[in-house]
C-alpha cells in the first residue's frame, strides 16, 4: 500500500517510473484517479480563460485582465496607486481577449502580435499579442489568448495572428477570453 498526503515528495531512479505510476494508478482507483499532464492543465486554463506566465509579466493590471471592479477604490491594496495612472487607464490600452482561427485548420502561434485585416504587419500597426495557445480538444481546434487594444470593445471583429518567425498569418475572431461554460454551470454542478 503506498501513503501519500500532500507533503509527500516522490523521487524515485526514471527505471521505476512505470513501476510508480502503476502504484499511484492503484491507490487512487477508489478516488477515480486520472492522470494528466501539464499540458492538459495549460490547455483547461487557457479554455477557462486564465492567464498565466506570458500574460502576467510586470504590466499586466487587473483591469486588462476583466479585473478592474475587484479592486477597491476605497481600501489599499498593492498595486492601486500604481494602477490609478493615467497610462494604465488608457482607453485602447490592450485588454484580454479570447481568439480563434476562422480557419478551424490554421494554428495559431504564440508570441504573434495582432494587426488589422488590410494593413501591413509592421510595428506601427501592431495592435496587441498573442500570449498562450493551445489546441483544444473540447473545441476541436486551436484557441488562443492574447492582449489587445481595447479588446473588451471588439468582439466579434476580425484580427490577423502574424508570426513572422514562423511564417504564420491566421485570420481571427475576437472572442470572449472564456472558451468553456463561461457562466460556470459546469462548476457548480
Amino acid at each position: 500500500m503506498l501513503a501519500i498526503d500532500r507533503n509527500s515528495v516522490i523521487a524515485v531512479p526514471a527505471a521505476y517510473g512505470d513501476a510508480l505510476m502503476r502504484a499511484l494508478m492503484g491507490a487512487g482507483a477508489e478516488f477515480g484517479i486520472a492522470p494528466y499532464g501539464t499540458e492538459a492543465l495549460n490547455v483547461m486554463r487557457i479554455e477557462k480563460g486564465h492567464v498565466s506566465g506570458p500574460g502576467i509579466d510586470g504590466r499586466t493590471t487587473a483591469r486588462d485582465l476583466g479585473l478592474g471592479k475587484l479592486v477597491s477604490a476605497k481600501k489599499d491594496c498593492i498595486g492601486r496607486v500604481l494602477s490609478e495612472r493615467p497610462e494604465l487607464m488608457a482607453a485602447d490600452r490592450p485588454i484580454i481577449v479570447g481568439l480563434k482561427a476562422l480557419d478551424p485548420a490554421q494554428t495559431l502561434s504564440a508570441g504573434a502580435h495582432l494587426i488589422a485585416p488590410g494593413r501591413p504587419a509592421l510595428a506601427e500597426h501592431d495592435e496587441g499579442v498573442v500570449t498562450s495557445v493551445a489546441h483544444s480538444p473540447m473545441l476541436g481546434h486551436d484557441i488562443g489568448l492574447g492582449f489587445l487594444k481595447r479588446g473588451h470593445e471588439r468582439m466579434g471583429e476580425h484580427i490577423r495572428a502574424v508570426d513572422l518567425l514562423r511564417g504564420r498569418d491566421v485570420l481571427c475572431e475576437v472572442v470572449d477570453p472564456v472558451f468553456i461554460d463561461p457562466k460556470g454551470e459546469r462548476l457548480r454542478g
